[in-house]
């Protein structure tokens, strides 16, 4: 069982904490992007389907 005395203690993880949390952040940001690109993409394809649909019904 892993016991840390305090928040530095956590936070330094035994002297890895820069590779664990820098890791943590890379997937936090890659999570965040891939979000905020799909919902690009699906306002794109709506947008899309939004004026075939208009076309086709003109």
């Amino acid at each position: 069982m892993i016991v840390w005395n305090s928040m530095q203690d956590l936070l330094a993880m035994g002297g890895y904490g820069g590779y664990v949390w820098g890791s943590c952040g890379v997937v936090f940001a890659a999570l965040a992007a891939e979000s905020w690109l799909l919902g690009r993409r699906m306002r794109l394809a709506r947008l899309l389907a939004a004026r075939r649909t208009a076309r086709v019904d003109a």
